[in-house]
């Protein structure tokens, strides 16, 4: 089995894409309520919970938005913060080196979801 990406449904996809598209320097492929932003290892796909309800009756009840952590390695966390900082993006933990050796930044995307830049770190 192989993971290969996660889906994240929302009420806005050109507000959702356009703001990936900002923070991970990347093209999503073009659709109205489903777009696939294709990353190094994995997809982010983008889906809109209109459609979701049309093709599975029921199957949002009860979800709500902003529960997911997403999470990206990067090469520099603290010029990722920087930028991130610059675009006044809401940011949840500055960076912060862990006891395990992962130096992150949280932020949270317009849905309320978690996202985290990371590297790995000697310590």
């Amino acid at each position: 089995m192989r993971f290969n990406g996660i889906c994240i449904v929302t009420q806005n996809v050109p507000r959702l894409c356009a703001f990936y598209r900002e923070i991970l320097k990347l093209e999503p492929e073009e659709g109205d309520v489903f777009k696939i932003i294709p990353t190094e290892g994995a997809e982010l796909s983008i889906f809109s919970s209109e459609h979701m309800e049309e093709m599975a009756h029921g199957s949002l009840k009860g979800a709500g938005y902003g529960s997911y952590t997403i999470e990206f390695e990067v090469e520099d966390v603290d010029q990722e913060f920087e930028r991130l900082q610059a675009m006044n993006v809401e940011i949840v933990k500055p960076p912060t080196t862990q006891p395990w050796g992962r130096r992150s930044v949280w932020f949270r995307d317009p849905d309320r979801n978690i996202v985290n830049f990371y590297v790995n770190v000697e310590v």
